[in-house]
């Protein structure tokens, strides 16, 4: 199949792109490259641009015949949307709408989107499944929740097939660790305690000491970025199938949201012990005040919808 990706240079996008390299797959890469590294992108044709550039977006869905679109080009940092909010509603809802646009002048039915768990909000409960109410509390979160609902009325106004992934954190890299984790700034918690422990390092803020855990600090849930490969892989399978589904007359069923996680939760203070044995981690870090900080208790519970659909497990 012939795929676009956009917003694949950036750390989930790369892996992505490998992985569709690998099962043979024809792709093309957009990035406008405002977080994403040319790098990162070898054995296909990259396109340096942005999705609010519909001139752009024609021309390439006229150069080549595609039969998907893989969206990771929504902004998705929490504290940044705070900050910047418009940037974010423009990104992330009008260069989906451009998106769309451009698949409908050319006939390109199916979409995965890359969403985000942020789209729960503060949670009801420790764990979260696809029912759990959406809330989101940042503009983040409600720019993605906007995409989803925009993506929910294009199925049933135009059929388009799409499937929603949505998510805690990222980690890790690629098994040969040619590629992984590379933001400036870096905000994710794994990579900052290894530059924690490093010499000379910078101590490394956690926020909040008051949660009802084990060691007092909050607690999430973390999935290996190449299983959120192999899971948006799977929601481009399922797209296609819900085509069929979708047929029997319930035009809601060309679209689903899926929540997807590794049911594995680790507290900060876990985290950090997993880099040093001992007290290392007591000299290395700043204790701060959560207030200021979108931290919560939650992960993963067991997803049927996933289970069902894709043959997504969690862990025991």
């Amino acid at each position: 199949m012939n795929i676009l990706i956009c917003g694949d240079a950036g750390y989930i996008g790369s892996h992505m792109l490998r992985r569709l390299l690998r099962d043979g797959h024809g792709v093309v890469m957009l990035d406008n490259l405002s977080s994403g590294h040319r790098a990162a992108v070898q054995g296909c044709e990259l396109v340096v641009g942005d999705l609010l550039d519909a001139p752009l977006l024609k021309r390439v869905f006229v150069r080549h015949r595609f039969d998907a679109v893989m969206h990771f080009g929504a902004k998705s940092l929490v504290a940044e949307s705070v900050r910047e909010p418009d940037a974010y509603y423009r990104n992330n809802v009008g260069g989906t709408l451009d998106l769309l646009a451009a698949m409908r002048a050319h006939d390109v039915q199916r979409l995965v989107f890359s969403s985000t768990a942020a789209v729960y909000g503060m949670p009801l409960t420790n764990t979260i499944d696809e029912d759990h109410p959406r809330n989101p509390i940042s503009p983040c979160g409600r720019s993605k929740m906007m995409v989803e609902d925009i993506l929910r009325d294009a199925a049933r106004a135009h059929g388009l097939r799409s499937v929603s992934r949505r998510y805690f954190n990222a980690a890790g890299a690629s098994a040969d660790a040619s590629i992984g984790d590379a933001h400036e700034p870096e905000t994710h918690l794994i990579p900052n305690v290894l530059r924690a422990a490093a010499a000379g390092a910078a101590p490394l803020p956690v926020y909040g000491t008051d949660y009802p855990t084990r060691d007092g600090t909050c607690v999430r849930d973390y999935v290996h970025v190449e299983d959120l490969a192999d899971a948006h892989l799977a929601a481009h399978d399922g797209a296609h199938a819900i085509n069929s589904a979708g047929n029997h007359g319930t035009r809601r069923s060309n679209r689903s949201s899926i929540r997807h996680g590794a049911g594995i939760a680790a507290a900060a203070i876990e985290a950090l012990s997993l880099v040093q044995r001992g007290n290392w981690w007591r000299e290395n870090t700043s204790m701060l005040d959560a207030k200021n900080a979108l931290a919560m208790i939650c992960a993963a519970s067991s997803t049927a919808a996933s289970e069902a659909m894709y043959g997504f497990r969690n862990a025991p």
